[in-house]
Order: C-alpha cells, then sequence, then structure tokens
C-alpha cells in the first residue's frame, strides 16, 4: 500500500516489488500503489482496498511525496499513525518501510522508527536509501528500477521472515 513505489514506476509491473515479493514468498501481494499519492490520499483510499483485497497483512510505504512537497514531518507522522490506526483494528499486520527524505546526504526521518515503534509492528528503514543510493539500481532520480526493485523485495521478504510473517 503505498505511492510510485509500490506501484513500481520505473520498472515494468511484473518487476514492481509487490510482484516479486510475492514470487519470494510464494503469496499473492497486491500492488497497491498510487503514483503520486500522499499520505493524506493513502489515508482517504485506504477503506476501499481493505474491502476490496481484504489483506491479513498490508505493507505500508508512504510519505516519499509528501516530503518532496515539503510538508510537516508532523502531519506526515499523523497521517501514517492514522493509516496505522485504521489497519490494526480489523485484524490485519503491519509493516512499515521508510523512505528517505530528499537531500544529497539522506536517509529515512525517525519518525517512521517512532511510528513502527509505537504501533509495535515491523519497520524497515534502510532499504530504499541504500538502493536509491546506488545509480544501477535506479532507473531516475526517485524511482527504482528493476534490480532496484528485486532488492526491495528481498529486504522486505527477509523482514517478514524475520517477524514470522511467512
Amino acid at each position: 500500500f503505498g505511492d510510485s513505489l509500490t506501484y513500481g514506476t520505473g520498472a515494468t509491473e511484473a518487476e514492481s516489488y509487490p510482484v516479486v515479493l510475492g514470487r519470494i514468498i510464494n503469496r499473492n501481494v497486491v500492488p497497491a500503489g498510487v503514483p503520486g499519492e500522499m499520505t493524506a490520499g493513502g489515508l482517504a483510499r485506504l477503506e476501499s482496498v481493505i474491502e476490496e483485497h481484504r489483506p491479513g497483512l498490508m505493507i505500508v510505504c508512504l510519505g516519499g511525496n509528501d516530503m518532496l512537497r515539503k510538508l510537516d514531518d508532523g502531519q506526515i507522522r499523523g497521517n501514517l499513525r492514522e493509516i496505522i490506526r485504521a489497519i490494526k483494528p480489523k485484524g490485519i499486520a503491519v509493516v512499515l518501510v521508510g523512505v528517505p527524505k530528499p537531500a544529497l546526504i539522506t536517509s529515512a526521518p525517525a519518525f517512521y522508527e517512532e511510528v513502527a515503534r509505537e504501533f509495535g509492528i515491523p519497520y524497515e528503514g534502510k532499504i530504499v536509501t541504500s538502493v536509491l543510493y546506488k545509480p544501477e539500481l535506479k532507473a531516475d532520480p526517485i524511482h527504482p528500477n528493476a534490480q532496484g526493485y528485486r532488492k526491495v523485495a528481498e529486504a522486505i521478504a527477509e523482514l517478514l521472515k524475520k517477524a514470522g510473517a511467512v
């Protein structure tokens, strides 16, 4: 559940991280990503995605577009918290993926890890930054290519295994 990173912008649909992750963990993974989506938009469409797909687990990867538009970190954090608050009572497991703040030298902002800790959910905060620091893994300045999405899928698969989700 996310934005262009979940959609797979920069690669074919078959090369997007959700599709690759599904092959790695041998499960149906729905690529519910909308390019350009901000956390408020994700919050607005969350119920319809849950209703349509009835997931047992949601991987939330949002916030990059908010940061590109220079929204306040508190607002991004608040929307992520509301998204997770809406998912958890439905008995759906949640994993949070942090994305880097646009800058020359960057990493995922601390609020991602803080939100994950607050809700006691698994968190992957390094893989997207790691991929986007390697030109050979990028399709453009803000999106991975097929090889980059494979790295993201492998890292999330590893996190899911460590968390006992697969």
